[in-house]
């Protein structure tokens, strides 16, 4: 497999039977309208967890730091010291709870800030650190998170003055911020989003009351960011919308977005077939009438979901052409009976755009009935990512359905 420290270009698909490219024109430019939607003493965090959404998370998180970004969020501990061994010394919020001893010393070692959602996770971390044989240049920075209505993770924000006041009391941690998520900021009804935002408020009320004011206070995710001005706060988490998606179709006006990644693949066979034959497994689809069939080197095991056997359609020299039969695991089937000059070699774009027609993964995502976060974070590592500097040839995302 290709790393990205290769950083492999156009010359490296020629030995390719399918990849991922990511256009790192399309990244920046989404970071800098992120940026510009913010207020000065507010920051952006690009979200880099699940391998920055199935982008790479090295070469993603350099290209969002070097066009505005100033924090890095994951989710595992494992995810922040990949960063670190690369050499990136921007601040890295890990999202995800950490309760062994092991990750929390990794966490002292990599320079890496936890988030702590309990008193107990509290206490057992600063005793971590307290034993490390290692002396501390200075204490931990530590985000204390907050339930407002998620139910995942956080202490439950009616009891957040009892929760600071128990972390200020430890000894090698410093409180770096406090936080909450929220459930429903993608929905057009805000009645959730309101009413954990007033919990926020008054968590953060209460904490002042007793003259507690943390140093930084963060509440939005993408959704939330495009929402409303007022959940911005000190700092805001982006991940989807740093890749060019939208989390809801009505957040669409609010910025202008590039995709950042596409999906190719090559055709390895050609082959004439007449009426009546079938295709693929089960033969789930039977010609009605003499086709053209395009065998594509690229299936289930490499992230495009079997469930969408008969139903996707993908470009081929700019024209949008269907998959027929059951998709396997290293290879798909397409009616090409309507393009000509086609060979072995062509590249057909599974996401993506061409000519002017384009295939989300919004389009895939509403077709098998799950999340565009799902779609971009399955494509295997068996693909090669690839990081092109490209035009940015599109004004906005475009939809090849609504």
């Amino acid at each position: 497999m290709l790393s990205w420290d290769q950083t492999p270009g156009l010359a490296s698909m020629r030995c390719c039977r399918a990849w991922v490219e990511i256009n790192l024109a399309a990244l920046q430019h989404n970071v800098e309208q992120l940026r510009g939607m913010l207020a000065n003493t507010t920051d952006l965090m690009a979200v880099v967890k699940a391998d920055a959404y199935g982008h790479g998370a090295v070469t993603v998180a350099r290209t969002a730091l070097q066009a505005g970004a100033a924090w890095l969020g994951v989710a595992t501990v494992p995810e922040g010291m990949e960063l670190r061994q690369a050499g990136i010394q921007a601040p890295i919020l890990v999202m995800g709870a950490v309760n062994s001893v092991e990750e929390m010393h990794a966490i002292a070692h990599w320079n890496l800030q936890p988030t702590l959602v309990t008193p107990k996770q509290a206490l057992v971390f600063s005793d971590a650190l307290c034993s490390r044989s290692e002396a501390l240049a200075a204490p931990i920075p530590v985000h204390l998170k907050l339930d407002t209505g998620m139910s995942r993770l956080g202490f439950p924000w009616q009891q957040a003055v009892e929760f600071v006041q128990f972390v200020q009391r430890l000894p090698r941690v410093q409180i770096a911020s406090l936080y909450s998520h929220f459930a429903t900021a993608d929905s057009l009804d805000q009645t959730t989003l309101r009413l954990q935002q007033q919990r926020f408020d008054q968590a953060v009320a209460a904490l002042r009351e007793q003259q507690i004011c943390p140093p930084r206070l963060h509440l939005a995710n993408s959704a939330a960011a495009l929402t409303d001005a007022h959940l911005h706060h000190d700092l805001v988490r982006v991940g989807l919308a740093l890749y060019g998606l939208y989390p809801a179709v009505h957040l669409r006006s609010q910025i202008t977005l590039h995709s950042v990644m596409q999906v190719k693949a090559r055709i390895t066979h050609i082959q004439e077939i007449p009426a009546g034959t079938g295709v693929s497994y089960g033969h789930q689809f039977v010609a009605d009438r003499p086709m053209r069939v395009a065998v594509v080197g690229i299936g289930y095991a490499d992230g495009v979901p079997r469930a969408l056997s008969n139903q996707m359609q993908v470009l081929v020299k700019g024209k949008q052409v269907p998959q027929i039969g059951a998709i396997t695991m290293d290879q798909l089937m397409l009616d090409v009976t309507s393009v000509a000059a086609l060979q072995a070699g062509d590249i057909v774009t599974l996401l993506g755009q061409e000519q002017g027609q384009a295939i989300t993964a919004d389009d895939w995502a509403a077709l098998t009935g799950t999340i565009s976060w799902e779609i971009l974070c399955g494509f295997k590592h068996r693909l090669p990512r690839i990081a092109l500097e490209q035009p940015l040839l599109m004004s906005s995302q475009t939809r090849s359905r609504d």
